[in-house]
């Protein structure tokens, strides 16, 4: 059994006290690979140490939409700069956020797009967070189509509803599974995962957010990454070895990592 929590926030001060310590216990857990995923350009520091000190931890980065009032074009010089390290895979997380709109609306969409042109020039996948924004999502990623379909990249933690997902398929992307499926409530979720395709999946933690049923509520880590795999291997109708093994070669393949 191998797992690939394909979003994580290892470098996320929750995990100041014990990082050494929870990193290390995650390969004696058949956790094999981590994308740390650093979500604001000014502060990237402690994304980079960790892929730089651990060979099973990769990296993602990006101007969330949380910050996208933040975001010049000299950041958008040093992305691309972060983005020349041999293990930054990926561009993201970036998209949309209209439930805390932190940023307005108008500059999200601006920021979002012009990451999206950065991540087609780059010929790098794409991280995505959209919340409460599928349609002008859908929008700006449909004017990328061409790149996105060469680049590929995930939804993460997707939210939308099945018709969302078949339009996102349709675009090339993944879709990312994490701790809410398995939210008593969470129909919208099941729903997503009956429709979905187990080739077009990946599986990961948002750490130290979202974790799973039973431990909803505490810090996650990629260790809980099983319990997702089980709600959806119950779903889908497959084992949930068989589940994590397809979402660890998903993962590979979507973000250009050789493995046997």
């Amino acid at each position: 059994m191998r797992i690939f929590d394909t979003h994580a926030h290892y470098s996320d001060k929750r995990f100041d006290d014990d990082r050494e310590a929870v990193l290390n216990k995650l390969r004696g857990s058949n956790v094999e690979l981590v994308t740390d995923v650093a979500c604001d350009l000014r502060s990237v520091e402690k994304t980079f140490e960790l892929i730089d000190g651990y060979g099973f931890i990769y990296g993602a980065v990006g101007m969330h939409p949380h910050y996208a009032g933040s975001m010049t074009n000299g950041l958008m010089d040093r992305l691309k700069e972060y983005l020349g390290h041999e293990k930054m895979l990926a561009l993201g997380e970036i998209g949309l956020d209209y439930y805390y709109d932190l940023a307005p609306r108008e500059v999200q969409k601006e920021w979002f797009d012009r990451q999206l042109s950065l991540a087609g020039e780059l010929s790098v996948p794409v991280v995505l967070h959209v919340r409460d924004a599928m349609g002008d999502c859908l929008d700006i990623l449909r004017a990328h189509a061409g790149d996105l379909a060469r680049v590929g990249g995930v939804m993460h933690c997707f939210s939308g509803s099945a018709e969302s997902a078949r339009e996102c398929l349709d675009l090339g992307l993944m879709l990312g599974f994490g701790g809410s499926l398995t939210f008593k409530n969470n129909r919208r979720g099941v729903e997503t995962a009956e429709y979905s395709p187990i080739d077009r999946i990946v599986f990961e933690t948002d750490c130290p957010y979202l974790a799973p049923v039973p431990h909803r509520g505490e810090r996650n880590d990629s260790t809980l990454i099983p319990l997702v795999a089980e709600k959806f291997a119950e779903i889908k109708g497959v084992t949930a070895e068989e589940a994590l093994e397809q979402a660890f070669m998903n993962g590979c393949r979507l973000f250009g990592i050789e493995v046997k």
